[in-house]
């Protein structure tokens, strides 16, 4: 391993944060809405994100729009991955791409919930964040790949028994992290103190802050016992199933 120092690296960053915030201000969702001559910001809750787009134009439009906002967050920082993976933070032992593929991940979803490209009213980065946590747990070991997959299919079906989109969103995220959480914990363990460490961490849990801030609405709704509920089986039929509900 090659030994960085942050006055080597200072640029890097910088450079990373505002490449990352502007991939996240690609919204795909307008995108393929405008491809069906709609504007998602003017439809169903206006929001421009995959539930939104499920439910108006159907599960297969959601899911491909899941699949391009998971490839949105996840890549950018698979590649700083694959770039700082053989080197570490100057007198320490951590991996600096431990640090640079969440740090790339954090500023894609600022730049989806505040992109400068739509006055600053994006979508709520769900997708993304998924998308993010599993390509780069998938960095740990090739098989949480998989694993990855099944912990999805667990969020839908937590939907689709409890119908409650939000909050099954939101436990994924947390679930996610959580894991990744414990896989630096136990690389780290006798490090725990250094300041690369803590700056992981503090990765994880500024990804948690953003999507359960951009979702503060639903949770008020949830607890006043007022949050719409999600059908997975009426998504499928698109807004003709959702004007049944």
């Amino acid at each position: 391993m090659k030994e960085l120092s942050l006055s080597e690296l200072w640029y890097w960053f910088l450079l990373m944060a505002a490449v990352c915030y502007f991939i996240g201000c690609f919204n795909f969702a307008v995108l393929i809405a405008h491809i069906k001559h709609k504007d998602v910001r003017h439809i169903g809750s206006g929001n421009p994100g995959t539930m939104n787009m499920s439910r108006e134009f159907g599960l297969k439009i959601g899911f491909l729009n899941f699949l391009l906002d998971a490839c949105k967050g996840g890549v950018p920082a698979v590649i700083s991955y694959f770039i700082f993976r053989n080197y570490v933070f100057s007198g320490t032992q951590v991996i600096i791409s431990d640090f640079t593929r969440y740090f790339c991940g954090v500023f894609v979803i600022i730049g989806h919930i505040w992109p400068v490209t739509m006055k600053f009213k994006g979508g709520k980065g769900i997708a993304s964040t998924l998308g993010l946590f599993w390509m780069n747990i998938a960095c740990e070991n090739p098989w949480f790949l998989l694993i990855g997959v099944f912990c999805l299919f667990g969020i839908v079906g937590f939907i689709a028994l409890t119908e409650y989109g939000s909050m099954g969103s939101l436990a994924g995220v947390t679930g996610f992290s959580l894991w990744q959480g414990i896989l630096f914990f136990l690389r780290y363990m006798g490090d725990l103190s250094q300041g690369p460490v803590i700056a992981c961490f503090m990765m994880l849990l500024a990804l948690n802050f953003l999507t359960w801030f951009a979702h503060r609405k639903n949770l008020i709704r949830l607890f006043a016992g007022e949050e719409h509920r999600t059908s997975v089986k009426k998504l499928s039929k698109g807004k003709r199933g959702m004007q049944n509900m």
